[in-house]
């Protein structure tokens, strides 16, 4: 038995609607808040997530689709790759710079940018670029990225589905709870 996805009612045949230009499984309660979407039914496995194309005259690069409730392995994307910035960067610079007994105006002359960019990282108003972010961890001897293995365990999930839905943290018009 399926669940809606917007406000986690048991549904034994959820309807398909676009709401807000996403399209979902939802109750007939729910239904009314969206534009009910047509599916083409298919005997393939695939499914409206999928990602694969018919045309492999890609460059030779094949990737696999995944469907959007399999509970298999996600698929990777670019982002993976990426390395994503520490949460206490901030910290991290000013304390390795007073460590080096620098002034923010010579850290900045060292690296060859202004005083008002070291400022503001230090105070965490705006992030660095990946230029200025290598230029900071040579010169400090610092790393100001966290490995991205932990941050895929923060959105597995198990295999039940009763977790949170989306209804869980949306207020819909007219609701005046």
């Amino acid at each position: 038995m399926a669940q809606c996805e917007m406000c986690g009612k048991e549904v034994s045949s959820p309807k398909t609607v676009k709401i807000e230009g996403a399209e979902i499984d939802v109750c007939d309660d729910c239904a009314d808040f969206g534009t009910e979407v047509k599916t083409e039914s298919s005997s393939t496995t695939s499914t409206k997530y999928s990602t694969s194309s018919s045309s492999s005259s890609s460059g030779g690069a094949t990737s696999s689709s995944s469907g959007g409730s399999s509970g298999g392995r996600r698929r990777r994307d670019m982002f993976d790759e990426m390395e994503e910035l520490a949460g206490d960067y901030d910290d991290r610079i000013r304390k390795a710079r007073e460590s080096e007994g620098l002034s923010q105006e010579e850290l900045a002359d060292d690296l060859n940018e202004k005083a008002s960019v070291i400022r503001k990282l230090e105070r965490g108003d705006s992030l660095p670029s990946d230029d200025v972010r290598e230029k900071l961890e040579t010169k400090l001897g610092i790393s100001l990225t966290e490995s991205g293995d932990d941050a895929d365990e923060d959105w597995s999930s198990s295999s039940d589905s009763a977790g949170l839905t989306l209804g869980d943290k949306v207020r819909r018009k007219g609701d005046d709870s």
